[in-house]
């Protein structure tokens, strides 16, 4: 238990920080509304815990023994995000009206698949298995606590991103205003998956 608040901390600060997961939330949220993105919160939040739980259970300790596959899945990811950045970076300008939905909307299973190739979120379990889980009886059970609290720590977080793009829309009165926050975020969205590989 001791353990927990350092842990609880460390989940806090990794979901608050920018990633692409964050980026692709608060576009989400700018262009559609909350209830998309929420939507998209969910399943990015859930893919991460569980990818902290299967790491924990094992599936760690596969990825360290063999690091090719670490590299390979980063250089995956760097691929497919790229690509998510250059179709966000040519996104029509047209202002959303209420309600709008249409191409680029991302749901759940869009939001888990991201962060199955999300270096940052692969790299953030293996840390919280190797400084946080412990080796003793009860790894399985602290394992669980540790992906049920990170999943807490990550839909609050998410949900302020969410929160910043809807009120970064407010701001956003005409299609040139759209055209540049698009490209801000496919930078920073391209950005960031660099760092995350390069990390």
């Amino acid at each position: 238990m001791q353990s927990l608040l350092p842990f609880t901390v460390f989940a806090l600060v990794a979901s608050i920080t920018p990633g692409p997961a964050n980026i692709l939330v608060l576009s989400s949220s700018a262009r559609f509304g909350l209830l998309p993105a929420l939507r998209l919160t969910v399943g990015i939040c859930m893919a991460a815990s569980s990818i902290v739980l299967f790491t924990g259970w094992g599936l760690g300790n596969v990825l360290t023994a063999h690091p090719g596959i670490q590299t390979g899945a980063k250089w995956l990811a760097l691929a497919w995000l790229s690509h998510l950045s250059w179709l966000l970076f040519r996104h029509p300008p047209a202002v959303p009206q209420a309600g709008e939905t249409g191409r680029g909307q991302l749901g759940m299973l869009a939001g888990g698949g991201l962060q199955i190739v999300n270096p940052k979120v692969w790299m953030m379990a293996l840390a919280v298995v190797s400084v946080f889980a412990g080796n003793g009886p009860d790894k399985t059970m602290r394992v669980a606590q540790m992906a049920l609290i990170f999943f807490a720590a990550a839909i609050l977080c998410m949900a302020l991103w969410a929160l910043l793009g809807r009120g970064v829309a407010v701001l956003l009165r005409s299609p040139q205003h759209w055209r540049w926050l698009n490209q801000a975020l496919a930078v920073l969205l391209l950005l960031s998956a660099w760092s995350s590989m390069l990390g």
